[in-house]
């Protein structure tokens, strides 16, 4: 059974406030079948990064993930809608909806963007769907490889068993950590030097000493001494 504390758990930071117990109370009482409310309810607790964005009453989320659940039970959108809003349903019969009116509504709902969100959620990936064909191709490559009376077929065959279960090759991330050149560097690059020429000649020529030059201050155009 859903409680108030488990639903909240699960839910994001900002709506966390919103679920209130009659909510939680009008969720259990619309399903009889133990089993069924169990699977609704795991169904409710996984879904809810879809409400991150709090674009989505948590109403419509109860009721969405509701309807969701009967689809993955293998109900028609129509039967999957009349047990999640059997009220709604009467009144469409009682007011004299036609078929085709009744129809319409289904579909309105069942495009709807948030039913539709948690469809992907429950959305399976196909190499996981066919995990026992993909093994199944690897046996009949493996056979060809060994038995087939075609040196060609066997090759191609190898090749192929070769390819697909090869190691994961290691991703190498390289880093360019390297400073680009701009003028401005180019220009300090190009004073230092001429600064320290300046300073060789000077020294060569005896008029000032290396101590002189370690000792002096560098002084850059613009600035200002304190």
């Amino acid at each position: 059974m859903l409680t108030l504390d488990l639903l909240a758990s699960a839910l994001p930071q900002q709506l966390k406030t919103r679920v209130t117990q009659e909510m939680v109370d009008n969720f259990n009482a619309s399903i009889s079948d133990p089993l069924v409310a169990e699977n609704m309810r795991n169904n409710l607790l996984s879904y809810t990064k879809v409400l991150a964005d709090g674009r989505f009453k948590m109403a419509e989320y109860m009721d969405a993930v509701r309807y969701v659940s009967y689809k993955l039970m293998g109900h028609t959108n129509q039967e999957a809608y009349a047990r999640t809003f059997p009220g709604r349903w009467q009144n469409l019969h009682v007011a004299g909806a036609t078929p085709k009116d009744i129809s319409a509504y289904v579909s309105a709902y069942n495009k709807n963007k948030l039913v539709n969100l948690i469809l992907e959620q429950t959305l399976i990936p196909t190499y996981v769907l066919n995990q026992d064909i993909y093994q199944q191709a690897i046996n009949v490559q493996a056979d060809m490889m060994m038995n087939a009376k075609s040196e060609k077929v066997r090759v191609e065959a190898a090749n192929s068993l070769l390819n697909h279960l090869k190691r994961p090759e290691v991703q190498k991330v390289e880093l360019d950590i390297g400073i680009k050149d701009s003028s401005g560097m180019r220009e300090l690059r190009d004073s230092m030097a001429q600064l320290a020429q300046q300073q060789h000649d000077l020294i060569t020529r005896g008029h000032i000493s290396a101590r002189t030059v370690a000792h002096t201050p560098l002084v850059i155009e613009g600035e200002k001494d304190e």
